[in-house]
């Protein structure tokens, strides 16, 4: 009984999301967003943000917005998710795999990469993101 007591309290006090919780939120809102209101996504970058898209970069909210928003019409589908502290303790990095449909064509793999840092209690930017598509896989 002792048990499941001290385990019952220890999840009902407000905790502190961990890095894989914060990670997997990130990457289900991100995808969803991208696919359905790629504007939703701007709140996500800041002028310190880079983006670099299949070996382009793009510097700061309103470059990566238009790149992204050049896209076009995406559904993304993630298969894997690995996550891993930052040097710095305030960041983490993010890699996703999945397959991405644009337009309508074909599925295609993709892998990228984010590294989010933190602004404040549970609220984090988009530091680093660079997005690869997987040729002849």
């Amino acid at each position: 009984h002792t048990a499941s007591k001290n385990s019952l309290e220890a999840s009902s006090q407000p905790t502190k999301m961990s890095a894989e919780e914060v990670a997997k939120a990130f990457v289900q809102h991100y995808y969803q967003t991208f696919g359905t209101n790629v504007d939703g996504l701007a709140g996500l970058y800041n002028a310190q943000s880079m983006l670099t898209f299949e070996g382009q970069q793009f510097q700061g909210t309103e470059a990566i917005m238009a790149k992204l928003k050049g896209v076009g019409q995406v559904k993304h589908t993630v298969k894997g998710i690995d996550i891993q502290p930052s040097a710095n303790p305030n960041a983490i990095v993010i890699f996703v795999t999945g397959s991405v449909q644009i337009g309508g064509d074909n599925p295609l793999h993709f892998c990228e990469f984010f590294q989010l840092v933190s602004t404040g209690p549970g609220a984090y930017y988009v530091h680093n993101d660079v997005f690869r598509l997987n040729y002849g896989l």
